[in-house]
């Protein structure tokens, strides 16, 4: 290596060793020049070979190579993950879009997106009848009372609740009553994905290792929560699939359904068939708006407590008597609950067509996952 300015310096300060003895000496030795001292004189700078001087360049060229490809591909990370925060900020969601926001109907306490899935047995991937089910689901995903939707996915607000229908299927008349239960609540897509979406493989110390699946889709609409004096409703209308198959109608899904929903005061021993480890976490206020009473009318904000236990009651009428307009209403000129459903059902149809070319892509990509890594949408066992 040639040596550097400093070092030659140092060589000029420094006195020269003695010359050995001229028995010891190479012949013609006197008469060569110290390849340590030679030029010193003349130059405070070692010289440097064409070879070496090349070496370097060809070195400092490769090395600004390097770090300009370094550069270049975290500049382009950078902007990849930029465009990912930016497609996950996108929303089809307008908030106060509706043009006359004061003639929402005074019913719908809550309305949005709802999808339905369901999970198989431990090791059953692909349930062939509803027996082979573990349980269904329902994640409700709310939006403005006023909002209307517009093109794109519906966007992840952190707000969604999954909740679990440990019957299966879904109940069809008034003799039909379901106690199910809220399991996430201000959930983001990201969370779902994680810890509700995914198959898992776990062990046990008799079986060993245990495979529960990935959730399957079923359907896809958008749902209200109404009130109608005396009772709430969880009312719906779906959007996919276009035609009801038999998986659908097995679990009780309708193209227009709705059911009586109550929540149950966490005061009161629930039933021995339905208790959960822990309630829920009401606050105070919460508390005492049930005084005495076992159930009330579900109001949105319980749904929003995890391990909150509601009764799901059919409705053999469907959704008329759900979204039935109420006086105070009609005197006002407002629009009915079922056309505010209608209006949604209409946009949401019109937002999922741009998502994907098939129902499942459009649903998981609704979700913010890749549809390839999940269980198609189900319409036969």
């Amino acid at each position: 290596m040639a040596p550097t300015t400093r070092e030659a310096s140092k060589k000029e300060e420094k006195a020269p060793d003695a010359a050995p003895p001229a028995s010891e000496a190479e012949p013609g030795s006197k008469h060569k020049a110290d390849p340590d001292t030679e030029g010193a004189s003349e130059s405070p700078k070692a010289k440097r070979t064409k070879t070496e001087v090349a070496d370097d360049q060809s070195t400092k060229k490769e090395t600004e190579e390097t770090k300009g490809a370094g550069a270049e591909a975290e500049k382009a990370e950078g902007q990849r993950e930029e465009k990912d925060d930016q497609e996950d900020k996108k929303s089809a969601v307008e908030p106060h879009g509706r043009e006359a926001p004061e003639a929402v109907p005074s019913s719908i306490l809550e309305k949005g997106i709802i999808y339905f899935f369901f999970r198989g047995r431990v090791g059953i991937d692909e349930p062939s009848a509803v027996n082979e089910i573990a349980r269904s689901y329902i994640i409700l995903r709310p939006i403005e009372k006023d909002a209307k939707l517009g093109s794109g996915p519906i966007g992840d607000a952190g707000n969604s609740r999954l909740c679990a229908i440990p019957k299966k299927v879904l109940p069809q008349s008034g003799k039909d009553r379901w106690i199910s239960f809220v399991e996430k609540t201000g959930a983001s897509f990201q969370q779902l994905k994680d810890e509700f979406l995914a198959s898992n493989d776990y062990e046990t110390k008799t079986a060993g290792t245990r495979h529960s699946p990935a959730a399957t889709p079923v359907a896809e609409g958008v749902y209200a929560i109404t009130s109608t004096g005396s009772d709430s409703h969880l009312a719906y209308i779906l959007t996919l699939p276009e035609e009801l198959g038999e998986v659908q109608k097995e679990l009780g899904l309708k193209q227009k359904g709705s059911f009586i929903i109550s929540t149950r005061n966490p005061e009161y021993p629930a039933p021995a068939n339905a208790r959960l480890p822990k309630g829920p976490e009401y606050p105070e206020e919460v508390l005492k708006e049930f005084r005495s009473l076992r159930w009330m009318s579900t109001q949105p904000k319980h749904l929003d407590y995890v391990n909150t236990q509601f009764l799901l009651v059919g409705e053999s009428s469907g959704v008329e008597k759900a979204l039935e307009p109420q006086k105070a209403d009609e005197k006002e000129n407002k629009e009915t609950p079922a056309e505010e459903l209608e209006k949604l059902e209409e946009e949401d149809l019109q937002r999922l067509k741009g998502l994907s070319d098939d129902d499942s892509g459009r649903i998981f990509a609704d979700l913010q996952v890749h549809a390839d890594d999940y269980p198609k949408l189900q319409t036969t066992f």
